[in-house]
């Protein structure tokens, strides 16, 4: 699921301890995860949209 800090709240990585990013994340569902949504420490969100691929060209001349 992806969750990100509440107005106000942070919440922390089980395990190596470090912030949730200000943008969100995909966290596993786990209880650790449920219970900072219940607590209201996150928020579930909307991942960002990931830009479309750039489609590569070879240059001119270039063969296949």
């Amino acid at each position: 699921m992806f969750v990100k800090p509440a107005p106000g709240r942070s919440a922390r990585w089980p395990g190596t301890l470090r912030l949730l990013e200000a943008e969100g994340a995909n966290v596993p569902e786990t209880d650790f995860w449920l219970r900072c949504l219940a607590r209201g420490d996150v928020e579930k969100a909307t991942p960002p949209a990931q830009p479309a691929p750039t489609p590569t060209t070879k240059p001119d001349g270039a063969s296949a």
